[in-house]
This record gives structure tokens, C-alpha cells and sequence, in this order.
């Protein structure tokens, strides 16, 4: 029996394996939230004009010391796609510019450059990193090897999320900002799932998200800016922060502490998810990264040996999610000749919750698209779950062939 499930609303019977799209929210935090709500409700004016600021500044304080950043280059946002549409849409992009994204970049994130690059006349490139890959180096090389002269900005993820590869965007950062390049980290999956020291890797811009492995409510993350790259940086909602300066306060706050009228209590509940998470072992944080990076690696082991496939990156590009192709049974010979198909549900993926009640994605990725299976862990999964799957995967196979005429 899994010791911390009982703090998760999960339902009973469902092996969730899919952590990494929507996170799930555990008890404590949404008491937390909901005495926040409370609390807003007892006079909204006081909490939003008269409370907010020194809220803000607490949580934010918190989210610094866990993410290794000065409080002044940080502010929340409601995702990190919304942290990447305020970047490129703040960046003065001209003709003949170029947008390096790659391949495995979240697709709405490289839906904004490329119509960031559309609307200004600068082109969009989409480095390939492969997939099979046998280290990082071949991520670095992939990406510096679409840089020109007219690169103005490399978005990069930090965690890919088709792929779930951990990229080395340290070494990526060392060879681009120095020339000019502005690095754009997309960080969807990173807060919670690695260690992050901001003030060491220095990108242009970095953005998380704390709904994941953080366990926030839906709602919050982050955006990191450095103190240079500030001045032009408007947040996706232009507000009062535009033109009504705060004493004491940065324009880079100003513009984002308030981004019309929102719930801000997903941000002021950041603080207690992250108590929450580090106290569920006894090493804290370090430790249930730890657990999670040991526990993913251990299931993909067992999913690639009784599916008889080659796991397609090296333990060490693996963080708490972990991305393998299906074996020829499960492969849809017709996968990647329609976008209407790709647009939905995956038919596994719909048999895996209905007849097994395992949750978990089928991505499909490439070109032409290959049916690959992303797998997640967190406090709430233990081994059974993937052996659960496994089994689960088995049986599937065994039908496809048995439908086939095998």
C-alpha cells in the first residue's frame, strides 16, 4: 500500500500515470486554497487592493528560495504558455530575424513564435534533436547547429513534454547568451521535478509551472526575467501596470502583480504546496526528486522489457517522466495521416482508462507521427502501478494480434 496516496483525491481503483499534463492537487493544499478563497470572500476589496501586495511578496519570496532566484526577477503568471506568449510577443522581432524552437518543443508554445514570426516578417526555425538520442551533446549540437547570425532567441524546454527529455540547457545557455542570443527556457515540468539554481543558469527568460510536480493549484507559475531583459517586458494582459508606477516597486511588477482581475489564490497557495511536497520524506525535496527520478527509470526498465523495445535516451536525460515507443502490435499504421486523428484521444490510451483504468498518454510525435507512451511518477504511484500497466500493455497486444490474423 502506497503510504501518501491517501493525501491525493485520486479515485479509487485508477492508476494515474499521468502526473505531468494537469498535476493533481493534494488535500492539504486545497484546504489551503480554500481558506484563501474564504478569506477573499469576507471582503474582496480589502484581500485585492489592501492585502495583495504584501501576499504576493511572501509567496514569491518562498518560490525564490526554492527555485534559487532573487524575488525581483520573479513574478507569477497563470502558466508558462502564457509566460511565453509575454516574451515573444514583448520582443521587437524585425525581417529577416530568426525564432530557433525545436522539434520537441510544446506545441503551443511554438504555435506563439511562429506567429510571432509571422506577424514581423522573421522566420521560425525547428532544430531536430533525435529521438532515439544517445546523450545531451546531440541535443547541444541539434540546437547550435540552427543558430546563424540572424538568431535573435533560442525557446528551448527544459523537460520536453512528447519526449520527456531532461535537455542540458545549461550548456545551452553557456553558448548562446554570450554571443547575443537570448535563451528562453520553457520550464513547464521542471519546478519539483529538478533542482533549480536561477541565479546560476541566467537565462534571458525562464517560466515554470507549479501545478505539476509542485502540486499547486491549476493556475500558478512563473515567470523569470533578468534584471536586463526587464525593461521591454510586458506580461500577455497589459493592465494598470502600465501606466500607474507603485513606490518601491519594479515596473516588472508592477506590470505583473496585477494582470486583471484574477483568482490570485493559486499563487498565494504556492508556499504550502511546497511545504507539503518536502514533507513527505524525511530528506525533504531532495529526496522525493530523488525517489521519483529512481522510480521512472525502474518502470521504464520493466514497460521496454516486457514490451521487448530499447529504451530511447540514457537514466540520466530522465526526470520523474519518462517517454518509450509502443512494440509493432500497437503502432497504427495510419497514425500520421490525419490531424483530425492526432487531435484526439488516442484509441489506446481511451482502452487503457476504460478496460484497465490506468490513465496514462499516448503521444504521437515525429514526422511522419510515432505512437509513443509517456509515463510519470510522483509520491502517489509505486511500482504496481506500472506493473499494472504492463500487464495491461500485454493484453493489448495480444488483442491487436489476435485481430490482426497474427
Amino acid at each position: 500500500m502506497n503510504p501518501h496516496r491517501h493525501h491525493w483525491l485520486l479515485e479509487d481503483g485508477l492508476a494515474f500515470l499521468n502526473h505531468g499534463s494537469f498535476g493533481a492537487c493534494p488535500r492539504a493544499v486545497i484546504e489551503e486554497q480554500v481558506r484563501l478563497r474564504a478569506e477573499l470572500e469576507r471582503n474582496p476589496v480589502r484581500f485585492l487592493w489592501r492585502e495583495i501586495e504584501g501576499l504576493l511578496d511572501a509567496a514569491r519570496n518562498e518560490l525564490a528560495r526554492f527555485v534559487g532566484a532573487d524575488a525581483a526577477e520573479l513574478a507569477f503568471v497563470p502558466n508558462a504558455t502564457t509566460a511565453v506568449n509575454s516574451v515573444l510577443r514583448s520582443f521587437d522581432f524585425r525581417e529577416g530575424d530568426e525564432i530557433i524552437v525545436t522539434d520537441h518543443g510544446y506545441n503551443a508554445c511554438n504555435n506563439v513564435a511562429a506567429e510571432c514570426a509571422r506577424r514581423s516578417g522573421a522566420k521560425m526555425i525547428t532544430a531536430r534533436i533525435p529521438f532515439p538520442i544517445a546523450g545531451p551533446e546531440e541535443a547541444v549540437a541539434a540546437i547550435l547547429s540552427a543558430v546563424t547570425p540572424r538568431t535573435r532567441l533560442v525557446l528551448v524546454d527544459h523537460v520536453t513534454s512528447p519526449t520527456a527529455l531532461v535537455l542540458p540547457i545549461a550548456e545551452i545557455i553557456r553558448e548562446l547568451e554570450p554571443r547575443g542570443i537570448a535563451v528562453l527556457v520553457d520550464g513547464a515540468h521542471a519546478p519539483g521535478m529538478l533542482p533549480l539554481e536561477l541565479r546560476t543558469l541566467r537565462p534571458s527568460f525562464y517560466t515554470g509551472n507549479l501545478h505539476k510536480w509542485v502540486c499547486a493549484p491549476r493556475g500558478a507559475g512563473f515567470i523569470f526575467a533578468r534584471r536586463d531583459r526587464q525593461e521591454k517586458l510586458q506580461p500577455a494582459v497589459i493592465s494598470h501596470g502600465y501606466n500607474t508606477p507603485r513606490a518601491g516597486r519594479s515596473p516588472f511588477h508592477d506590470a505583473f502583480d496585477w494582470q486583471g482581475t484574477l483568482d490570485l489564490t493559486a499563487w498565494l497557495t504556492v508556499p504550502a504546496a511546497i511545504r507539503f511536497c518536502e514533507s513527505l520524506l524525511p530528506g525533504g525535496w531532495p529526496a522525493l526528486v530523488r525517489k521519483n527520478h529512481d522510480l521512472v527509470c525502474d518502470a521504464r526498465r520493466l514497460l521496454c522489457e516486457c514490451l521487448g523495445v530499447e529504451p530511447p535516451c540514457p537514466d540520466s536525460m530522465l526526470g520523474s517522466m519518462a517517454t518509450l515507443p509502443l512494440p509493432d502490435a500497437l503502432r497504427e499504421k495510419n497514425a500520421g495521416e490525419s490531424r483530425a486523428v492526432i487531435a484526439r484521444f488516442d484509441p489506446l490510451q481511451s482502452a487503457l482508462l476504460e478496460r484497465h483504468r490506468i490513465e496514462v498518454p499516448v503521444v504521437r510525435w515525429g514526422s511522419p507521427p510515432r505512437r509513443l507512451l509517456r509515463i510519470s511518477a510522483h509520491a502517489h504511484n509505486s511500482r504496481k502501478d506500472y506493473a499494472r500497466l504492463a500487464d495491461a500493455l500485454a493484453a493489448e497486444c495480444a488483442t491487436a494480434r489476435a485481430n490482426a490474423g497474427v
